[in-house]
């Protein structure tokens, strides 16, 4: 198959991916209208449990070459950094145990991860005081928003390793955003860049339909607009 053929098939996939979940949002597909209790349940509403690991992105997996990697962390902060593998390799790691919970309605309960914390990054950088939100960026063209302060929370890591495996490319490697406390189209595949900024930009989905904070305890799947 030439190069020109496999374009057009993934443009149509991805094409085929985007509109249907555009189209969920306009249907409100999951809304349950209840809101959950994280401190007494364990599933958020409308979610239910699995016990695989399901793939979900835009259609196309980037072939990601560790010799060139690179990751870059600027925007509104007083230290940029671009980090190489090795450079990444040597941040201080933790461990941390944690649900996922997608936007499609699944849930998967006890994932172990090991990553670089967020608070370590946002020690190194600096972040200026009037910067209010973080932008990820990934490989394959897809963007996400998150609050400054979300990102500072304690269970928010750069995972490179889900249970005691490397994190395989079709989940993210060599590295994702993990923000457990967030549906997970927040913690975002293949990370090249955050930006830090001193206004909201919202991403992907943000803009074609989805909410742009993402709590699951509050079913907050989709935009009001």
């Amino acid at each position: 198959m030439s190069d020109d053929i496999k374009s057009d098939a993934s443009g149509a996939i991805r094409g085929k991916l985007i509109a249907k979940k555009q189209q969920w949002a306009k249907d409100g597909r999951l809304l349950t209208g209840n809101t959950g209790d994280k401190d007494r349940d364990r599933l958020p509403p409308g979610q239910r449990i699995v016990k695989d690991w399901p793939v979900l992105d835009l259609g196309v997996t980037p072939k990601i070459d560790l010799e060139k990697w690179r990751l870059r962390i600027d925007g509104a902060v007083q230290n940029r950094i671009i980090w190489d593998w090795e450079d990444f390799l040597s941040q201080p790691q933790t461990e941390i145990v944690s649900d996922i919970h997608c936007v499609t309605g699944w849930s998967r309960f006890d994932n172990r991860w090991v990553g670089v914390p967020a608070a370590h990054i946002l020690s190194l950088v600096q972040p200026s005081p009037d910067a209010t939100h973080c932008i990820f960026y990934s490989r394959d063209g897809y963007a996400t928003n998150v609050q400054l302060d979300r990102f500072a929370a304690g269970n928010v890591l750069l995972a490179f390793k889900w249970n005691g495996d490397v994190l395989s490319a079709p989940h993210g490697g060599p590295v994702r955003v993990l923000m457990p406390d967030w549906y997970f189209w927040k913690s975002a595949k293949w990370l090249r860049r955050i930006e830090f900024s001193t206004e909201d930009k919202p991403g992907y989905w943000e803009i074609r339909g989805y909410h742009n904070d993402g709590d699951p305890w509050k079913e907050e799947r989709y935009s009001d607009d």
